[in-house]
C-alpha cells in the first residue's frame, strides 16, 4: 500500500515557475514508478512525466519537455515536478501516481496502482 500526498501547487503568473512535490509512504518506495497528470473540468487525465524507481528513466509529454523536470529522492520518499516557463494553459489539477510498472504510467490513464488527491496550479496572463 502507497499514500501519495501532493503539494507545491498555487496561483503564479505566466513565465514564473513552482516545484510540485509528491511525497509517498509506504515501504519499497523505490520500487515505484512515479508519473504526474494533469486534468482539467471536463477532460480527460494528461499524461505529464515519468520516472522509473531508481530515478534511472524519464520520459515526458511532448506538451511539456524542456519545461518541466521530473526528479526523485528515494531517501525521502519525494519525487518532484520543476516547472518552468509556465503558461496559462498550463492551468490544472495536477496528481502524481505510483506503479511498479514504469510503462503503465501513461496516457491513456488505464490501471494505475496509486492516485494523490492534487493540487491546484494556476498560472495568470
Amino acid at each position: 500500500q502507497v499514500q501519495l500526498v501532493e503539494s507545491g501547487g498555487g496561483l503564479v503568473q505566466a513565465g514564473g515557475s513552482l516545484r510540485l512535490s509528491c511525497a509517498a509512504s509506504g515501504r519499497s518506495f523505490s520500487s515505484y514508478a512515479i508519473g504526474w497528470f494533469r486534468q482539467v473540468p471536463g477532460k480527460e487525465r494528461n499524461f505529464l512525466a515519468a520516472i522509473s524507481g531508481s530515478g534511472g528513466a524519464t520520459r515526458y509529454a511532448d506538451s511539456v519537455k524542456g519545461r518541466f523536470t521530473i526528479s526523485r529522492d528515494n531517501a525521502k520518499n519525494t519525487v518532484y515536478l520543476q516547472m518552468n516557463s509556465l503558461k496559462p494553459e498550463d492551468t490544472a489539477v495536477y496528481y502524481c501516481a505510483a506503479d511498479t510498472d514504469y510503462y503503465r504510467i501513461r496516457e491513456p490513464v488505464y490501471g494505475v496502482d496509486y492516485w494523490g488527491q492534487g493540487t491546484q496550479v494556476t498560472v495568470s496572463s
